[in-house]
């Protein structure tokens, strides 16, 4: 077993956070994206939220493995969360991919920041922080990609 619970837990926690965030965000946009690309943009969220959530499942499986309780309810990530809201109402599809993209390299960098402070304490949950963050990486490239 690890020797650091709490460090690695809030490490994870802190992931999750964002996660749980950015997957609601995603549901957010999907709803209310307007525009000549709705469709494709619609479509990608989704594939989007499935992957966060995934990972969200995983990190909060993880933390439990390691020994330490996840938060995950809406009043603890409302709090926590570092990600800016997205308004309310109708957005416009490009101002939707170019809002995703911005938080996907937001948590991804943050994730890679904690995969770095793993490097001693636990190197299973730094593993899984890398696969996340290639995920994240991909979904930020494949959102970005339609800024240019």
């Amino acid at each position: 077993m690890i020797n650091n619970v709490d460090r690695v837990g809030s490490l994870l926690q802190a992931t999750l956070v964002e996660l749980i965030d950015l997957a609601q965000q995603g549901k957010q946009a999907h709803w209310n994206v307007v525009g000549p690309r709705f469709l494709p943009v619609h479509q990608q969220l989704d594939t989007l939220v499935d992957d966060v959530r995934l990972g969200a499942d995983e990190v909060a499986e993880r933390a439990v493995a390691v020994g330490y309780r996840p938060d995950g309810r809406s009043a603890t990530v409302a709090k926590e969360t570092p990600l800016s809201e997205l308004p309310a109402g109708s957005l416009a599809d490009v101002d939707v991919v170019r809002e995703i993209t911005d938080r996907l390299r937001n948590v991804a960098d943050s994730v890679r920041a904690r995969v770095n402070q793993l490097d001693d304490l636990d190197p299973v949950t730094q593993d899984l922080l890398i696969g996340l963050t290639a995920t994240l990486d991909k979904h930020a490239w494949m959102f970005g990609a339609q800024l240019n």
